[in-house]
């Protein structure tokens, strides 16, 4: 996937399949416009889903952490994550069956500033720490939310070992109780 289109760059990760996506705005004496997605030049760089879910996260506390989130298949999705709104350390881990960088994870700073942003493709999970306070972030889904196939690693999993920037100041009950990956785990079929 890696090439350059009209206002994006796609920048492989040392993950396969896992880019960071470079925008380029428009600057002018009153300010910027910035496109976050365009169905055609995604898939000139062989992005080829839909996007049919756009979801929107806001958090308050510096330090505090969402995450580590996927869906299984057949509700597996790609996510595109940008953040509008202060900055985030987003991370991807690959959880895909017999990947080659099975259960290795990748950070990048996202922020309402550094035309960023994070496509993740099936098979990962997806989590993030705030850099700052009162963080927004717009999330494209390929999949609509299903409850039923919802997954997710504990956010201090050592078997992946993220090596998260802050102390940990706001992470909710639901996912502090996600479990630690079990030795048996082999990842996700796609």
């Amino acid at each position: 996937m890696a090439g350059k289109s009209n206002r994006f760059k796609f920048l492989p990760t040392p993950l396969e399949d896992l880019y960071v996506v470079e925008r380029s705005p428009i600057s002018d004496r009153r300010g910027v416009f910035c496109r976050l997605f365009c169905e055609e030049e995604f898939r000139e760089a062989g992005f080829l889903k839909r996007i049919v879910q756009i979801n929107h996260s806001y958090t308050v506390k510096k330090g505090a952490v969402r995450g580590l989130h996927f869906q299984y298949p057949p509700h597996a999705e790609v996510k595109i994550v940008s953040c509008i709104r202060g900055e985030v350390f987003d991370v991807a881990v690959d959880i895909r069956m017999g990947s080659s960088t099975f259960l290795k994870w990748h950070g990048e700073i996202l922020s309402a500033w550094n035309n960023r942003s994070l496509l993740i493709p099936e098979g990962f999970a997806h989590g993030f720490q705030t850099l700052t306070e009162e963080c927004e972030l717009l999330y494209l889904h390929s999949s609509a939310y299903c409850a039923e196939a919802e997954g997710a690693i504990h956010v201090n999993d050592p078997r992946v070992g993220v090596s998260w920037p802050l102390p940990f100041t706001d992470i909710s009950e639901r996912d502090c109780g996600h479990a630690f990956l079990g030795p048996d785990f082999e990842g996700i079929a796609l």
